[in-house]
């Protein structure tokens, strides 16, 4: 071997340790949640904080979004998907996984939200708080609500009675027994279901906020929809953007700070403001479809807040039971939305 050749085959394997080393500071992460890519999140808030991601990290960070549970599973087992590291990243409903998060529920209690946006930085700073030791197994990236929740229905909810023996989807413990509280019968059921369920008449109607009622196609199975007076909607669901830990902890620093950079509060509030957004989109939707939307007067609404306001003591009490201060909860997460619901 000549000196020449020498020098090339060191200079090749040189190169070959600068290559290998450059390519180790990169990532490929599998962010998979259940909805169909058309749906507000996936294409609203996942998609834009990907490519915000990626660009903030010099392409360094790639990251693979799997929409409607392309990776196999049920909605329900997303949290343990990323807890377990069969995923990296996963955005799902808390509620889906009853009792493992119970600090989480405050927020969907009845009348407690106002915008997506508003609750959605309320519960990102309640969380933060009052959430870290439920959700300890996890990098959470943000915790987040939708906009104000509704019904959904075949026949005309126009007062209290018309919930009387109603099978309605509810889709969380809470939003079950708030339901309940209401005279109906809560029909269980992770949200991609909903449509099979209302074409089946598995069920009479559903809770669900208006934003993603285009990708369910609900406004043209039911032609009913019933909001309420105020500024409380009647209920929201909370979500959290949940990492698994051991591949944020395996991540190069910078690539962590990047992560760091794109969660909390302001995150959540993206994740938030596009519920909003697809709010107005998925009611626009029911409107040139010519659908009955009800608007229940501030006398009527305060019939419904009266026969759901037990749920608040019992679930208080439910709390305190467990060891946590349920009393002080429910306070300070109203705090919270008044606080971030101001000028809004």
């Amino acid at each position: 071997m000549t000196r020449l050749t020498r020098m090339l085959l060191g200079a090749t394997v040189a190169l070959g340790a600068i290559t290998g080393a450059a390519w180790a500071q990169d990532a490929t992460l599998k962010f998979h949640q259940m909805l169909p890519p058309q749906a507000t999140i996936p294409s609203k808030a996942i998609k834009p904080w990907i490519e915000k991601v990626t660009q903030e990290s010099g392409g360094k960070l790639k990251i693979d979004q799997f929409d409607a549970m392309a990776l196999g599973g049920k909605p329900p087992e997303l949290i343990d998907q990323a807890k377990d590291g069969a995923v990296d990243i996963v955005w799902t409903v808390i509620g889906y996984t009853p009792g493992r998060f119970p600090s989480t529920e405050a927020f969907e209690l009845p009348f407690m939200m106002t915008t997506g946006e508003a609750t959605s930085r309320a519960f990102q700073e309640y969380c933060e708080k009052n959430c870290a030791d439920e959700f300890k197994d996890w990098k959470v990236i943000a915790w987040h609500a939708h906009g104000p929740g509704l019904i959904h229905s075949k026949n005309p909810v126009n007062k209290l009675e018309d919930m009387n023996g109603l099978k309605v989807r509810g889709g969380s413990r809470v939003i079950n027994q708030m339901l309940e509280k209401l005279g109906a019968t809560p029909i269980g059921m992770p949200v991609p279901a909903v449509t099979e369920a209302l074409s089946k008449g598995v069920i009479d109607g559903t809770t669900i906020p208006w934003e993603v009622t285009p990708s369910l196609k609900v406004s043209e199975l039911v032609k009913n929809h019933t909001t309420f007076s105020g500024k409380n909607g009647l209920y929201t669901q909370t979500f959290v953007v949940a990492m698994n830990q051991a591949s944020y902890d395996k991540l190069p620093d910078d690539l962590k700070k990047v992560i760091d950079a794109n969660s909390g509060i302001e995150t959540a509030a993206l994740f938030g403001k596009a519920m909003d957004e697809g709010d107005k989109r998925g009611r626009e939707i029911a409107e040139k479809l010519g659908n009955n939307i009800i608007t229940l007067d501030e006398a009527e609404t305060q019939r419904w807040k009266d026969a759901a306001a037990p749920l608040i003591d019992a679930w208080e009490a439910e709390m305190t039971g467990k060891g946590k201060d349920g009393k002080a909860l429910v306070p300070e997460a109203q705090a919270l939305i008044d606080k971030y619901s101001a000028g809004m």
